[in-house]
């Protein structure tokens, strides 16, 4: 099979015939249809420090797709050849007292797909039966591939009530846009976004953010004053891993505020902690997807609302054949972009 290979430590992919996958016992073989480009990827290939540290090579990366299976182990239950399918890119051990509770997202041998197994940047995969999630509905092509970062969007959306809640959405990258629109379907009453890039401000009002922030240029405050709003925000959700963003987020929150944090912070920060404590503040730290309420509560979203179904459509910013994946990712290395799909069946 064709995929994008990482022969050994260090900068850089290529695209190589690779041996293809054969399912064990308990897994199933998919025939790959559609990749999307997570920054994660990016990190590979650019081989960071982050790669360095984490990333297990020879690999093939990749943990965005969706396809179609082809061959299904011996083991397998509830799984046919020829369904349509995504996955969960978080396998885990299944013995740890995490997983003995059923808190599967919370496993502490957890093995990355595309990080330290080979992944989905390619013609075939194999992927275990327990972490295959089945689209019952016409899902198209381009959104399957996008499931895996919707899952991030919806679990830190969904962390606490929103209904009639203001909400404070620092990053506006692919996984923020989707977050505002979760959060807009899920009944918040006014939402704020914050980033430094004028595309993807643009976006999130799209998306259904009340008010957008250039943070660069202005202040926090000054939505909440356009808004009318007497108190701070109810709810964060910090998507960016700014220096500045948490701090900024706390300064911003009503007493007794909530905040989920997905973004990952590059560097330390200071924190005012007293304020954290005389204010009341939580802050809970998201990773991942529920295994598999999180899946369940977005496969439920997008097949009873065409409103919310179109918006996270609109976070795809362009699908190009997986040849020409280098233009891909040059696409999704540059700011204000939405998501890049890459169509593994225009090789």
């Amino acid at each position: 099979m064709r995929a994008l290979f990482k022969a050994a430590p260090g900068p850089g992919l290529e695209m190589v015939e690779r041996p293809d996958p054969v399912a064990g016992p308990d897994e199933v073989v998919i025939r790959v249809l559609r990749t999307g480009i997570c920054g994660t990827d990016l990190h590979i290939r650019r081989w960071d420090d982050w790669a360095d540290s984490a990333i297990a090579a020879p690999l093939i990366p990749g943990h965005e797709f969706y396809g179609e299976v082809v061959e299904v182990g011996p083991l397998v239950h509830d799984i046919e050849i020829g369904d349509r399918v995504s996955g969960e890119g978080h396998i885990v051990c299944g013995t740890c007292r995490n997983c003995r509770a059923g808190r599967r997202q919370m496993c502490i041998r957890t093995i990355g797909l595309g990080l330290q197994r080979d992944g989905a940047f390619a013609e075939y995969l194999s992927l275990p039966a327990t972490n295959v999630w089945v689209h019952h509905a016409d899902v198209p092509p381009e959104l399957g591939a996008i499931f895996d970062p919707l899952g991030n969007a919806v679990h830190t959306a969904l962390m606490f009530p929103l209904v009639g809640e203001d909400v404070l959405v620092t990053g506006c990258g692919p996984i923020g846009l989707m977050a505002i629109a979760v959060a807009r379907h899920a009944g918040a009453r006014f939402i704020t976004a914050t980033d430094i890039s004028a595309p993807r401000l643009e976006m999130a009002r799209r998306m259904g953010a009340n008010e957008i922030v250039d943070v660069s240029q202005a202040q926090v405050s000054d939505a909440q004053r356009k808004l009318g709003m007497r108190e701070g925000f109810d709810v964060g959700f910090e998507m960016s891993g700014a220096a500045t963003a948490l701090p900024t987020m706390i300064d911003n929150m009503n007493h007794g505020g909530r905040i989920a944090m997905l973004g990952l912070p590059s560097t330390g920060f200071a924190i005012d902690w007293g304020k954290l404590v005389t204010h009341m503040l939580t802050i809970r730290g998201v990773y991942g997807r529920e295994m598999f309420e999180t899946w369940n509560a977005m496969g439920a979203m997008l097949q009873t609302s065409a409103t919310l179904r179109d918006a996270i459509g609109r976070v795809v910013a362009d699908v190009l054949p997986a040849r020409d994946w280098e233009r891909g990712f040059a696409a999704a290395e540059s700011a204000g972009t939405g998501k890049i799909i890459l169509d593994w069946t225009e090789l």
